[in-house]
Order: structure tokens, then C-alpha cells, then sequence
């Protein structure tokens, strides 16, 4: 088998891969059983890559996550962003901010640069 062709392959390989992960250990690498771990594995990647892939968040979506995190309500984080509180609801609405408040973002809330940018939020997904 060079790949999952369909999601009944899949599932039968993801209980096959939970069975096996119940035997595998470090100290029994090696063995027939790692092996087949590994490369079910490796072909569980490969379909869910293509058939579940994972967007990059939006800026919306990762601030919210910061606030909660961090504790902040939106006057705290406007503070901690030296913007308005006016800008923070813009930006939680999808207005992007400037360059200035990116590097702060990234710099303060370790907001990936990826985020920031907007690259890759909505990958087209293959049918």
C-alpha cells in the first residue's frame, strides 16, 4: 500500500496504528511491530495532510486566545499594544493592523509572523 485511498482505509489504519501503539516501545524499536507503526504512521500523515489539512489561524481568532491567556480584557491589551481600544475592536473585526503594531504583536504577544501577515489562512482543500 502506497497511500489511503478512502476513509475506510483510514480508520481501519488508525485502529490498527492504536493497537500497535499499546506494544511499541522504545526498547522494542525495531521490531516487525515498530516498523508497521512507522509506516502506518507515515501514511496517516500523508492522508490527513491532504484530506484534513490545518489553516493558519486569523488574527481574530489568536488575539481572542492571547486575551484569554494573558487575562487582558480589550482596554489592557490597547494599552500593552500602545493603540486605541477603538483600534483593538477593529482589529477583532478583521482590520489589519499597521506594520508598527505587527512588530509589537509579534514582539508582546508572540503572535506568529504568519498570522500577521495573513499567509496561508485559507488553504484550498483538495475534494
Amino acid at each position: 500500500m502506497k497511500k489511503i485511498n478512502n476513509n475506510i482505509e483510514y480508520e481501519a489504519i488508525l485502529k490498527r496504528v492504536n493497537e500497535l501503539a499499546e506494544v511499541v516501545t522504545d526498547e522494542n524499536w525495531g521490531n516487525a511491530e515498530s516498523i508497521e507503526f512507522d509506516f502506518l504512521c507515515s501514511l496517516i500523515e500523508d492522508y490527513e495532510k491532504e484530506h484534513y489539512p490545518m489553516r493558519t489561524p486569523s488574527l481574530k481568532e489568536v488575539l481572542e486566545l492571547r486575551m484569554q491567556e494573558m487575562d487582558l480584557n480589550q482596554a489592557q491589551l490597547a494599552r500593552l499594544l500602545e493603540v486605541s481600544p477603538a483600534r483593538i475592536s477593529d482589529y477583532l473585526n478583521g482590520a489589519e493592523p499597521s506594520r508598527k503594531v505587527c512588530r509589537i504583536m509579534y514582539d508582546k504577544l508572540k503572535i506568529s509572523a504568519k498570522v500577521l501577515l495573513g499567509v496561508n489562512q485559507y488553504p484550498e482543500i483538495k475534494a
